[in-house]
């Protein structure tokens, strides 16, 4: 679901709860899938996929393949 947001993303326009990088932290914590982070009035706790190594790899690739090519 990260990737479908990510590739909505448009850097150039205003960041709002439809236009966020899903992949950005702030003080480690990532956004929920509205781009609210812990602590703001409105955040929602996500709900936590299974993780394995495996899936963490995957993930990794794709994170490495998106900083090396940014928007």
């Amino acid at each position: 679901a990260k990737k479908e947001v990510y590739n909505k993303w448009d850097p150039a326009s205003p960041r709002g709860s439809r236009n966020f990088n899903p992949f950005e932290t702030f003080k480690g914590n990532s956004p929920d899938a509205s781009g609210i982070y812990p602590g703001e009035a409105r955040y929602k706790d996500p709900k936590r996929g299974d993780v394995s190594y495996a899936i963490m790899m995957v993930e990794k690739a794709d994170i490495d393949d998106m900083t090396a090519n940014p928007k």
